[in-house]
């Protein structure tokens, strides 16, 4: 985790600087470098506490007697959100301070970080399950971060735009209620799958195509009755989420019955 929590926060500075310059047509070697520490910086640290927090998770579901799969992802992408932008913010500003005075301070960080690779890389490779995934594991995790960054670029865009400024409010709201529901189902197949036997060994033949929404939500099978009741949260989850924003008062935006209907629709097109 530390190895690709390194790797990808120095990719993901790397596509910010290119996706602020390109529209800007402005490169500041100095921002470039304090982005590089701060995003380094930060998915080191959150991958390290947040990793902590979920083998506890894990640990104690386990000894409660509870499915770790139907609470350690949603756990885990909440308090990733909530951990890496609370230190993403004070370590920003902290590098950010010292840019000024100490201009040497961000590309000391960031050469700490990296040079650390090495030591995370020869203990991984001791363990036969985490050396797997040292080989493995990248396209997801890169893939990922891809797609966040161009959602990201994409809300910017968004935002900008005074007639869409109080849906900002909305966006985690969303995106947080359907990535957990489908985190949860994905976590209780990989652990269905896992268990079932080898990877591409199984007690039932591989599909030769992409199963449909029917058969996916309408089977007998486990995963189908975990789908059905999963897409079930999503009209009640998202309404005490909407009741709680209007109550507050946040969002600029009036939640009309049109607005609840599309908003709807979308939460559910999306899970």
């Amino acid at each position: 985790f530390q190895v690709q929590a390194t790797v990808v926060g120095f990719l993901a500075s790397i596509a910010a600087v290119v996706f602020g310059w390109i529209p800007d047509g402005h490169f500041s070697m100095d921002h470039a470098v304090l982005l590089c520490a701060s995003s380094v910086a930060t998915a080191f640290i959150a991958s390290l506490v947040l990793g902590m927090i979920m083998i506890g998770v894990i640990i104690g579901s386990r000894k409660m007697g509870i499915n770790p799969d139907n609470v350690a992802t949603p756990i885990a992408a909440s308090l990733g959100d909530l951990i890496t932008l609370a230190l993403l913010s004070g370590i920003s500003w902290g590098l950010y301070k010292e840019l000024e005075s100490k201009a040497y301070v961000n590309p000391l960080v960031c050469a700490f970080f990296i040079s650390l690779l090495p030591i995370w890389i020869i203990i991984a490779k001791r363990n036969s399950a985490t050396r797997e995934v040292l080989y493995s594991g990248w396209e997801p995790v890169i893939i990922a971060m891809a797609i966040s960054s161009v959602g990201g670029l994409i809300l910017d865009r968004t935002v900008s735009d005074p007639n869409f400024a109080g849906m900002a409010v909305f966006t985690p709201v969303i995106n947080g209620v359907g990535g957990n529901l489908v985190a949860v189902q994905a976590s209780r197949i990989s652990t269905y799958l896992h268990m079932s036997g080898v990877p591409g060994d199984g007690p039932e033949p591989a599909p030769r195509k992409c199963p449909s929404p029917c058969s996916t939500f309408f089977s007998s099978d486990v995963n189908s009755r975990s789908a059905r009741v999963l897409f079930l949260l999503v009209v009640p989850g998202h309404l005490v989420f909407l009741y709680t924003i209007s109550s507050m008062q946040g969002g600029h935006t009036t939640l009309t019955l049109i607005f609840i209907v599309f908003y709807m629709t979308a939460a559910l097109l999306q899970v």
